[in-house]
């Protein structure tokens, strides 16, 4: 199964995009605290809809207790500061994919722990894409990668 890791998520309506692409895709998230909204909020549960009912979420309080609870998993940080392309890169079945924050990405501490970083190639006029947008690029592709679609 590919893990999908939200450091600090700050969008409601992004998350439960990932929610509800997680139910569809047989994705586990796992929330590295603290939100910049509360999961009981009305943006986020009218796009996460039912689906968090068939999506597996776990939460940590911050990124050293993520860690210690996943000490033997390979972490991919997904990042505009990476020179290499996820489609270059070879994903694991159980990968966890590690995507910042919308407004500030993760930061640079984390950047010097995790040796694979990946981003997706854009045009030369944009910043970045939308992160639930990155996480269906990504996420497909390890997917794919790793035969999970039959």
């Amino acid at each position: 199964m590919i893990n999908i890791v939200l450091y600090k998520p700050d969008i409601p309506q992004n998350t439960a995009a990932i929610v509800r692409l997680s139910a569809c895709l047989n994705l586990k998230i796992h929330i590295i605290e603290p939100c910049g909204f509360n999961l009981d909020d009305s943006r986020f549960k009218r796009v996460a809809m039912d689906y968090i009912n068939f999506s597996e979420i776990i939460r940590y309080s911050d990124f050293e207790a993520f860690q210690k609870k996943n000490k033997n998993s390979r972490i991919v940080l997904m990042t505009t500061k990476s020179k290499k392309f996820y489609f270059k890169f070879k994903f694991k079945k159980n990968d966890f994919i590690l995507f910042g924050r919308e407004s500030a990405g993760v930061p640079s501490e984390i950047h010097t722990k995790i040796q694979d970083k990946l981003k997706v190639p854009l045009s030369e006029n944009a910043r970045s894409l939308n992160v639930a947008m990155t996480v269906a690029i990504v996420a497909s592709e390890a997917l794919k990668q790793n035969n999970f679609f039959k």
